[in-house]
Formats: C-alpha cells, sequence, structure tokens
C-alpha cells in the first residue's frame, strides 16, 4: 500500500541514498549510524517506509530503495544541497549547520 511520506521518513530515506551510493550495500545498521538513531527507531521506521511502498528489504536484510523511493530521496537531497549552497553563499561556516557532502 503506498502512503504520503512524513519529513522524517523522506530523511531516511536520502540517508539510504547517500549511504547506498558511499557504501554499495545499506543495512539498517548503517542508517542508524548514519542518523545517530537508535535501532528500534530505524526498526519502525523502515518498517514503514517498506508499508508505503518506498524501501524493500532482502534476504539478507539489505535495504533497497523503490523507484518511488528513489525519485523522493533524490528529490529531497537536491533540496538539501540547494539550500546548503545558500547557506554558504550567505556566509555561514560550514560545520554550523549539517552539511550534505556531495554523491
Amino acid at each position: 500500500m503506498k502512503s504520503a511520506i512524513t519529513p522524517s521518513g523522506e530523511d531516511y530515506l536520502e540517508a539510504i541514498l547517500v549511504l547506498r551510493k558511499k557504501l554499495g550495500m545499506v543495512r539498517s545498521v548503517d542508517v542508524a549510524r548514519h542518523m545517530r538513531v537508535s535501532k528500534p527507531s530505524i526498526c519502525v521506521a523502515v518498517n514503514t517506509l517498506k508499508d508505503g511502498g518506498f524501501l524493500t528489504m532482502d534476504e539478507d536484510h539489505l535495504l533497497h530503495l523503490t523507484d518511488v523511493g528513489r525519485e523522493v530521496a533524490e528529490k529531497i537531497y537536491e533540496r538539501h544541497c540547494f539550500f546548503t549552497e545558500q547557506l554558504i553563499a550567505a556566509g555561514a561556516v560550514p560545520g554550523q549547520f549539517f552539511l550534505l557532502q556531495p554523491l
């Protein structure tokens, strides 16, 4: 069943996208470390995203974005990069805010 996604769900999808590019494969524990959240929080988020049709988990417990999940993740990543660039252009010092690394 497909459903609307929350802002926190968007953040999880974005993290999976970034980690997939960086690590090649993504497990729930990788997302937990990256986002500095508990494993139970990741479990709830993963199940919600799976139920929403944004994410799948294979038999090895690796996370995979669906086409819809990838589209959402890329849109959020681009938005975050845009605002990061705007903050830097306005004189903000990287490190004073969460800075995304380019893929």
